[in-house]
């Protein structure tokens, strides 16, 4: 069982980045956005939005709906690991 997700980006970083031995302002200029907001995507700051995952897809990384998908599961991970107020149905179960 996994204790800790890894965010998007230190995959994006660790799987594409390092083992191309880019820079993340050499990165960052190929995938047309600034350097700060890629670093704070690799380093976990921020996550990868709809834009930055159809760039990843146009530069040939993967799919755009992988790189949604990674986030998706990060944030879902995430928000299962605070307490959840208590939820009632929304609709009255049938008698």
């Amino acid at each position: 069982m996994i204790h800790t997700h890894p965010h998007p980006g230190e995959i994006l970083k660790e799987t594409v980045i390092e083992p191309l031995e880019l820079s993340v302002t050499e990165a960052a200029e190929r995938l047309a956005m600034s350097r700060v907001a890629l670093s704070r995507v690799l380093n976990g700051k921020a996550g990868i939005s709809p834009d930055l995952a159809l760039r990843l897809e146009k530069a040939g990384v993967s799919t755009a709906r992988f790189w949604i998908n990674l986030q998706a599961n990060y944030d879902l991970w995430v928000a299962m690991q605070h307490e959840q107020p208590p939820v009632r149905p929304l609709q009255n179960a049938a008698a």
